[in-house]
C-alpha cells in the first residue's frame, strides 16, 4: 500500500481507502462487511470514511464493530456531520450545537473516544462559518477530533472559512472530500489550484461514477438487476448525474481501452484518479469482496501516454461549470 499526506499536514492515509456509503451496514450483509474490512486492513488500508447519515447511524455502528479489535493508533477514521438524523428542527446543519451533539453520537456508536478527521458533510448557509469552525475547534481541544473537513464545499469558502480560522486562532480545514471521477473532472480547474495553495488534502469519492465506469451498463438497455443503477435505495445519484445514452457509449469505449491495457475499466478508472497529485486518498466504494479486490489493483497500474492520451480524448476536461 502507498501512503500519503493530507496536503501540507503530517497524518499520512492510505492511497486507497474503503467507504461505507451504501454498503457497509446496508445494502452489504454482516459477512461481506466483514469480507470488506478485513480485505481492506489486509491490503494495509488505514483510512476509513463513513458518515452519521449513511444508512441512519448504521454503517458507523457496523464499522466500528468490524475495527474493534484493530489498534487504534493504525486506522484513521473520518466520519461527517450535517445531515438531517431526526424531525428534530436541531438535529442538521452546521451549528454548533448539532456539530457538538453529533460528534458525541457518532463516537459513541464508532465506539471511539475520537475521530482523526470530523467533516462537514456539505455546507450550512444558516449557520456562520465561525460558528462552525470555533465548533471544530472545541472538539479538537477537547481531543474527540484530531482534523476537520469539508465535503462539496466551493473554493472561495474554504479560502473564506481558513481566513476566519486564522483571525479566530482556530485550526483550518485540512481535508477536502469532493466528488472526482472522469465524467466529472470539474475539481481540476475549479477546487485543486485552490486546496493545493491551503495545504488542503482531497479524499476524492465516486471514482467510478456509481459504477458508470464499470462498463456493466451498455447503450439501449435498462440496468441489470442486482447492478446500483437498478436499485431504487441507491440509485438516485447515478440517474440524476451520469444515466444517459452518450455515457453508457463511452463507458464501453472505455472497456476496450481497458482490455488493450489489460486490465478491467475499474481498475484503470481508479488508476487515473490515483495520478493526480492533488489526491490524497481514493474512497472506494465497493459492495462486494471481489469488486474490492479488483479495485485494489488499480494501485499497481502504470499507466502509459498512449492509454493516457486515449482516455483523454474520450472524456476531456469539461470547460463549463456544472449546475448540481
Amino acid at each position: 500500500m502507498e501512503y500519503r499526506k493530507l496536503g501540507k499536514w503530517g497524518a499520512k492515509v492510505s492511497a486507497l481507502s474503503l467507504g461505507t456509503y451504501l454498503t457497509v451496514g446496508f445494502t452489504s450483509d454482516a459477512k461481506t462487511s466483514k469480507g470488506l474490512v478485513k480485505m481492506a486492513l489486509d491490503a494495509g488500508i488505514n483510512y476509513f470514511d463513513t458518515a452519521d447519515a449513511y444508512n441512519r447511524g448504521e454503517a458507523e455502528t457496523a464499522l466500528g464493530k468490524l475495527v474493534a479489535g484493530i489498534e487504534r493508533s493504525d486506522l484513521f477514521i473520518l466520519t461527517k456531520v450535517w445531515a438531517p438524523m431526526s424531525d428534530d428542527v436541531n438535529d442538521r446543519g452546521l451549528s454548533a450545537k448539532h456539530i457538538k451533539e453529533s460528534c458525541d453520537k457518532s463516537l459513541k456508536r464508532l465506539g471511539m473516544d475520537y475521530v482523526d478527521c470530523y467533516m462537514c458533510h456539505r455546507s450550512d448557509p444558516d449557520t456562520p462559518l465561525e460558528e462552525t469552525i470555533l465548533a471544530m475547534e472545541d472538539l479538537i481541544r477537547a481531543g474527540k477530533v484530531i482534523y476537520w473537513g469539508v465535503s462539496e464545499w466551493s473554493a472561495p469558502m474554504m479560502v473564506r472559512a481558513n481566513e476566519l480560522a486564522k483571525q479566530l486562532g482556530a485550526r483550518p480545514i485540512a481535508v477536502s472530500q469532493p466528488r472526482y471521477n472522469l465524467l466529472y473532472r470539474y475539481p481540476e480547474s475549479l477546487l485543486f489550484p485552490i486546496t493545493a495553495q491551503e495545504g488542503i488534502g482531497n479524499v476524492i469519492f465516486s471514482p467510478l461514477a456509481h459504477g458508470m465506469l464499470t462498463g456493466k451498463y451498455k447503450p439501449g438497455e435498462d440496468a441489470p438487476d442486482g447492478t446500483r443503477a437498478a436499485d431504487d435505495r441507491q440509485n438516485l445519484v447515478i440517474k440524476q448525474m451520469y444515466w444517459n445514452e452518450e455515457n453508457k457509449k463511452k463507458g464501453q469505449e472505455l472497456v476496450e481501452i481497458a482490455r488493450d491495457f489489460g486490465v478491467s475499466p475499474a481498475e484503470l478508472a481508479i488508476a487515473w484518479c490515483l495520478r493526480n497529485p492533488n489526491v490524497s486518498s481514493v474512497i472506494l466504494g465497493a459492495s462486494r469482496v471481489a469488486q474490492l479486490e479488483e479495485n485494489l489493483k488499480a494501485l499497481e497500474l502504470e499507466l502509459t501516454e498512449d492509454v493516457l492520451k486515449r482516455i483523454e480524448e474520450l472524456y476531456p476536461q469539461p470547460e463549463a461549470i456544472p449546475q448540481i
